[in-house]
């Protein structure tokens, strides 16, 4: 498996990715809503603010991470990790684990200093995430599931409480996704 950054021309294959993975395991209702996110991601967002990572094999993806831009009242530079998707055949083989450590390697390069995640704690703790209140690291949106607002440093500097409010890309600003 070769992780890299995503090409323009993939972007149909990387929504059909996430689609499928996640009406595998949330229901083609969730699995749809998903694909629609990372369609309005790959089309809304700058460059500047988001990077997309992808785990190939022989021309197809198996996993793909989207990393975008998360804005504190602070100068921290931080992103947020989500969605993941890892081809339901490959689950449970580490697929996961490196592309995340991939893009989290690549946002620590480009000089960021905080990366944020929103799921299973659990999961996320295997590449570093560990639990953060609202109180200290304010969401974007409410948060319907606070115990998966999950963060890490990407320095050597242990996480820290950020004071301000905090602003996502224009396709994460719905309350659905949070």
């Amino acid at each position: 498996m070769e992780y890299k950054l995503f090409r323009p021309e993939q972007t149909q294959q990387i929504i059909e990715l996430f689609t499928r993975t996640f009406s595998d395991s949330e229901g083609e209702a969730e699995g749809k809503a998903i694909g629609r996110l990372v369609a309005d991601l790959l089309a809304t967002t700058s460059c500047a603010d988001r990077y997309v990572v992808v785990a190939e094999k022989e021309n197809a993806i198996f996993a793909s991470i989207l990393l975008t831009r998360l804005s504190y009242d602070s100068p921290e530079q931080a992103f947020l990790v989500a969605p993941v998707a890892v081809a339901t055949e490959v689950q449970g083989k580490g697929v996961g684990q490196a592309i995340l450590n991939y893009g989290l390697q690549l946002l620590r390069q480009e000089g960021v200093s905080l990366a944020f995640t929103y799921g299973d704690p659990n999961y996320y703790a295997k590449v570093g995430f560990e639990p953060v209140l609202e109180s200290d690291y304010a969401a974007p949106l409410p948060l319907s599931y606070p115990h998966g607002w999950l963060a890490q440093s990407l320095t050597e500097q242990p996480l820290s409480a950020i004071q301000g409010s905090s602003h996502c890309v224009a396709a994460f600003n719905k309350p659905e996704f949070w």
